[in-house]
């Protein structure tokens, strides 16, 4: 097809500079193909932009140039480029799936509370029987029932003035 590039990882992306394109061939049990798709479309403004599979073991992406064909060094920093975004789309995929039940339950508590205050029926069939929470450090207690209001003593205002006049 063309020069292959010597400086790029042999093992996981292989890489072939050809007239005003690239191709890169991927491991598809490193990157996943929705990482593949978020890092392919950051470059669909700079360049057309090919995804194909010749294989279930290896992604092929061929990036062409839009205008006048680029250099050689052009072609080996949009690589460079490719490849770091694939990375990052990579990580965001892999943090988004550790955390799809903390993503899921945020979401359903946003769109619940989106859908405003209960009516009266739903009050009218809520069970108030319950029990209260347990509350071992007392944070639900109101300011007065922690503390108690401060009552000035008969004896403390005699003394301060008495204090004043020495």
């Amino acid at each position: 097809m063309g020069t292959q590039l010597s400086d790029i990882p042999q093992g996981i992306l292989q890489a072939e500079l050809g007239a005003g394109r690239v191709s890169i061939n991927l491991d598809a049990e490193v990157y996943p193909l929705q990482a593949l798709y978020g890092a392919s479309y950051i470059f669909i403004d700079r360049c057309y932009v090919f995804i194909d599979r010749p294989d279930d073991k290896v992604f092929r992406v061929t990036l062409s140039a839009k205008d006048a064909a680029p250099e050689a060094e052009a072609l080996r920093a949009l690589v460079g480029e490719f490849a770091n975004e694939l990375l990052s789309c990579a990580w965001r995929h892999q943090i988004t799936q550790d955390n799809r039940t903390i993503i899921e339950t945020v979401t359903m508590q946003a769109i619940a509370g989106a859908m405003g205050e209960p009516s009266l029926d739903d009050l009218a069939s809520f069970d108030f029987s319950d029990e209260a929470f347990d509350d071992p450090l007392g944070i639900a207690q109101s300011w007065e029932d922690k503390h108690g209001k401060k009552v000035q003593k008969q004896d403390e205002p005699e003394a301060s003035n008495e204090g004043a006049a020495s």
